[in-house]
């Protein structure tokens, strides 16, 4: 299974992105797929995750309302919209994809995922 993220780029306060994560070698709806990110200096940590049984989404308390996670099972990609984004996003965006069947707490653990995808840089400037 690869994962091949991209959408990244360089934005202003206030402004919107939509990064996107190809999955190819099995159905994206075989995985719990997340969008982690991680700032200079910091852990790396979830900011959305959706599970592979009836799609069911969850996000991190300071994105919720301006980032929302979808798939597409048609496409084989999960994506993330990003809106009023905040100089405190910036980070590297990764997506993750796990072959287990996750409990809502351990869709934040990273260890519990299996591949990941390169990376793309979000930065979002004041």
């Amino acid at each position: 299974v690869q994962l091949q993220a991209s959408g990244g780029g360089l934005v202003q306060d206030g402004n919107s992105l939509r990064l996107s994560c190809v999955v190819s070698g099995r159905p994206v709806s075989s995985y719990a797929m997340g969008w982690f990110r991680q700032a200079p200096g910091k852990e790396r940590e979830l900011v959305a995750a959706i599970k592979q049984v009836g799609g069911t989404s969850y996000a991190r308390d300071i994105v919720k309302g301006r980032f929302t996670i979808s798939r597409d099972n048609a496409r084989n990609t999960v994506a993330l919209q990003m809106s009023s984004l905040e100089p405190e996003d910036t980070a590297v965006y990764y997506c993750a994809a796990s072959g287990r069947r996750l409990i809502t707490s351990s869709l934040f653990d990273a260890t519990q995922y299996d591949y990941w995808g390169q990376g793309t840089l979000v930065t979002v400037s004041s």
